[in-house]
């Protein structure tokens, strides 16, 4: 693997958020895909709206490192502003944790005390606790700090009566050997299927069943995981696969702006894993597609560095700036209709509509929406 230097290493969040504005200039289309993805033009598969019925109210929240760059009282105040009902809150791993000081709170129930209270008092509901590491890294240090994070994230959840925690399932390296994680796909040649067996058998299944038992122990009985490419679980298959070696604490964190890249029907996975019960969390994010990049280089194709936007097949984009709001209406019924009791929690990674901006204009499309089926 090619070593980026001190200096050059650019992590995702931060490299999107500094090319804002430079992909509707470099990849064929971006800007004017996105306003045609925004608009609500009937979606195949779409309702109507219709009265409430059974349907229930599902909050719409915000994962909060999108406020990175400001305190704990200065993002509540936006998010306040903007009519949200919930968050998620960051702990540690991949992001950063800037409003959650995880040792703090844990060695002092007090402080913890208090630093939910400063959400209370703004009638904002802190729904889950994200960790998003890789406890099963083949390198025993990075793998120790993550397994340390997660630890301690279900104890803070613990005293804040957090019933769900979200995370990556992570990945080791394909034999004992190696010291960089192999995300395995393809089961061909019959290496690649013996190393899969491997990571399955020696390190997935053995670590999440232990994690899963020490959350358990502490009251925590949903582990969320986003189905993320370069981890174990990338799919819905795979998701069900852990789920079924583990116990019900393995679900999802329903992202669907990684399973549209792969071909999945929104609505029907919706269907799937919530009439299992498997939907623990769900991250509001769309996925944008640039068709003639689709059609000469195919899906795999997920660019980010900035000399290699014109050549993207797709990127992420704010809710409604992939697809339409029609089908985005028919997502969150989906939810509706399977009794998902989570929150509907926005994640921006947008590159032109960066930061707050992707925020609000997510929160709007998704507000409307669900107002529309509820019958408001």
């Amino acid at each position: 693997m090619k070593k980026q230097s001190e200096n050059s290493a650019i992590g995702r969040r931060e490299f999107l958020a500094a090319t804002s504005g430079l992909l509707a200039a470099a990849v064929p289309g971006g800007e004017m895909l996105a306003h045609a993805a925004s608009s609500d033009n009937p979606t195949p598969g779409a309702s109507a709206a219709r009265p409430a019925g059974n349907l229930r109210k599902i909050p719409i929240g915000v994962f909060d490192p999108v406020y990175d760059h400001l305190s704990l009282d200065a993002m509540l105040d936006k998010v306040t502003a903007l009519g949200l009902e919930a968050m998620e809150i960051g702990t540690g791993g991949y992001p950063n944790n800037r409003h959650c000081p995880l040792d703090d709170l844990v060695n002092d129930r007090a402080k913890a005390k208090a630093w939910l209270k400063k959400f209370e008092d703004r009638g904002i509901r802190v729904a889950t606790l994200s960790c998003h590491g890789n406890p099963i890294h083949p390198d025993p240090q990075h793998a120790q700090k993550d397994i340390d994070t997660f630890r301690k994230t279900v104890l803070l959840a613990e005293i804040l009566d957090v019933k769900v925690i979200v995370g990556f399932s992570g990945c080791p390296g394909g034999t004992p050997q190696d010291t960089q994680p192999n995300w395995i796909t393809y089961r061909w040649p019959p290496e690649y299927a013996k190393m899969q067996d491997w990571q399955w058998k020696e390190k997935i299944v053995p670590y999440w069943k232990d994690a899963a038992k020490y959350a358990s122990e502490h009251g925590i009985k949903r582990l969320a995981f986003e189905m993320h490419p370069n981890f174990a679980v990338y799919n819905p298959r795979t998701l069900m696969k852990l789920r079924e070696a583990v116990g019900e604490e393995i679900g999802a964190n329903c992202d669907l702006s990684h399973l549209f890249w792969q071909g999945c029907d929104p609505v029907e996975v919706i269907h799937f894993l919530g009439k299992q019960g498997a939907i623990f969390h769900a991250h509001m994010k769309d996925t944008v597609f640039f068709p003639e990049n689709v059609n000469k280089y195919g899906v795999l194709n997920f660019a980010f560095e900035t000399n290699e936007l014109n050549l993207a097949s797709e990127t992420f984009r704010a809710v409604g700036y992939g697809h339409g709001a029609g089908l985005w209406k028919s997502i969150v019924k989906a939810y509706m209709d399977v009794g998902f009791e989570g929150i509907l929690s926005i994640e921006n990674e947008d590159p032109i509509l960066a930061g707050e901006v992707g925020v609000e204009r997510a929160a709007y499309v998704l507000k409307n929406v669900r107002k529309e089926l509820l019958g408001e």
